[in-house]
């Protein structure tokens, strides 16, 4: 019952969040700030891990194709596939839980715990729609972050490729070309998109209705890391069976 409790509560705070909006003077400089928080502050950390991923992807599939049958540029296919299509939207998003969502979580939990939440609602604000909706809009550009790790994978992959001697840049190139599908690029951007939702609103959530002090504010933020990782897991698999399957 607490599950449902917990989903049916979490809807109902999702709606809210459209209703009795913040003026938009104030509205802007709020999306403003998130973006930076959200968005631009975690261009480094995806950009490292996505640069290198895209290397190791490429160092193994090179070293288990060690057939002489098997064309050398299916290390830069196989590189893209991966890439494109779960490691950038997927993985990345999984990472992105646990930074962006614990900061969401611990930071409108910190709100709670000071009362600040339950002052803006005595000013007669919309507490949801001032806290949560600039994060939902912010993590809209998300697919931003997304484009670029798969830009960096693909590139950090072509680095391993040529400095380690597993193929050619022809034959990488090659690889990266072949047979590619438009189509897979749509449905990355579309699953990117659908977790985007869930980082801002999963985590604000879990900070928004916690109850107790700052060692509660920690257990909400491994909470909703948990609980954001879960549901992308879900989603990934449901959105690939229905579209790819």
């Amino acid at each position: 019952m607490t599950y449902l409790k917990n989903i049916g509560a979490y809807f109902l705070m999702t709606a809210e969040m459209f209703r009795k909006p913040t003026k938009w003077s104030v509205m802007k400089q709020l999306i403003l700030k998130d973006i930076d928080d959200l968005i631009i502050g975690s261009l480094g950390i995806v950009s490292f891990i996505a640069f290198f991923v895209g290397g190791v992807v490429t160092i193994q599939t090179a070293l288990n194709i060690d057939s002489p049958l098997i064309p050398k540029y299916l290390v830069g296919f196989a590189t893209r596939q991966s890439v494109i299509l779960e490691f950038a939207p997927t993985f990345i998003s999984i990472i992105m839980a646990g930074k962006v969502g614990s900061f969401i979580t611990s930071s409108i939990g910190t709100m709670r715990v000071t009362e600040q939440i339950d002052a803006l609602e005595v000013m007669g604000i919309n507490s949801l729609n001032y806290l949560v909706f600039p994060k939902f809009i912010a993590l809209l550009l998300y697919p931003f972050v997304i484009s670029i790790a798969m830009f960096l994978g693909i590139l950090g992959g072509m680095a391993a490729c040529i400095y380690g001697g597993y193929s050619t840049l022809a034959d990488y190139v090659t690889g990266i070309q072949t047979e590619f599908e438009t189509f897979h690029i749509i449905y990355a951007f579309i699953k990117t998109f659908v977790f985007a939702i869930i980082l801002a609103t999963i985590p604000s959530y879990y900070g928004y209705y916690m109850k107790g002090g700052a060692l509660e504010v920690g257990k909400a933020s491994t909470t909703s890391f948990v609980w954001t990782s879960v549901v992308i897991i879900l989603l990934n698999y449901l959105l690939t069976d229905m579209m790819l399957g």
